[in-house]
């Protein structure tokens, strides 16, 4: 059963039923190591979101037997995970930051967005995290990323000014990953653990603002639904920095039988 403080603060559009499914298993084709082609000739798939992005009915720890993962020519990885980057659309000439990036999973994609050219700093506060980073990296055949252990909420001291683009994929209370078939999965949630990450999710996004150039791209993005880590985080930073950044799109994508619940917000440093 879900948390009942979690059920009497759902937004309006989003029901209790929603919870009530197991994800399926997705992936993408790691566009440095193989292409569409060749993935779809040897996995069969239900069916292709779209080029290089499929739905399967192989359980993930069969496909984690394959050739094709252990190569690194796929990556198993959320539908709406893949969300954020795609917003912050990196092109080769970029010097991008994520700042919370380990394990990899949207430094990767952009990797393969950029083919490998411009330059990824990839920063992670946990030096074990940071491992499980870099290996993933050097098995996906990423070569343009620099990975960085370093607090985040610092890091604008280190970077004033920096990057073209930057991704601020926070910790967050994982609301949108909430099944109600298994209750690992929201077993360490509470109002309060929300209220905490707020607060460090406001300096990881103020560091990012501070760490990105003038003109350049901030893509802030959560897997959770509330509005206190979602909009009100947004909305502390546009009265923080007012005058000196905008607020470009927001995009809130709801659980559904085949996505995680998701918040992608794009920002324009002035």
């Amino acid at each position: 059963m879900l948390p009942d403080k979690f059920l009497q603060n759902l937004p309006s559009d989003i029901k209790p039923s929603d919870f009530d499914r197991i994800l399926p298993t997705t992936f993408r084709v790691n566009t440095l190591k193989s292409d569409f082609e060749t993935i779809k000739s040897k996995l069969n798939f239900e069916y292709i979101v779209h080029n290089g992005v499929f739905i399967t009915n192989h359980p993930l720890r069969q496909i984690q037997e394959m050739d094709i993962y252990k190569n690194g020519e796929i990556y198993v990885q959320g539908l709406s995970s893949m969300i954020p980057a795609t917003i912050l659309n990196p092109e080769s000439c970029d010097c991008v930051l994520d700042l919370c990036s380990a394990p990899g999973s949207k430094t990767s994609q952009m990797a393969a967005m950029m083919n490998n050219t411009g330059q990824i700093i990839a920063n992670d506060n946990s030096r074990i995290r940071i491992y499980k980073l870099e290996a993933n990296l050097k098995n996906l055949g990423v070569t343009n990323t620099i990975t960085v252990h370093s607090s985040g909420q610092s890091l604008w001291q280190k970077y004033p000014d920096y990057f073209d683009k930057s991704l601020v994929d926070v910790p967050c209370s994982m609301e949108g990953r909430f099944t109600s078939l298994d209750p690992k999965s929201y077993k360490n949630w509470s109002p309060n653990k929300v209220k905490e990450l707020a607060q460090l999710q406001k300096f990881l996004l103020r560091s990012a603002f501070g760490c990105t150039k003038p003109g350049g791209t901030i893509v802030y993005s959560t897997c959770t639904i509330n509005t206190r880590e979602n909009e009100e985080v947004i909305e502390w930073l546009l009265k923080k920095e007012s005058g000196k950044v905008e607020l470009v799109s927001t995009q809130r994508i709801n659980p559904s039988p085949i996505m995680e619940g998701f918040f992608v917000a794009k920002l324009r440093k002035l």
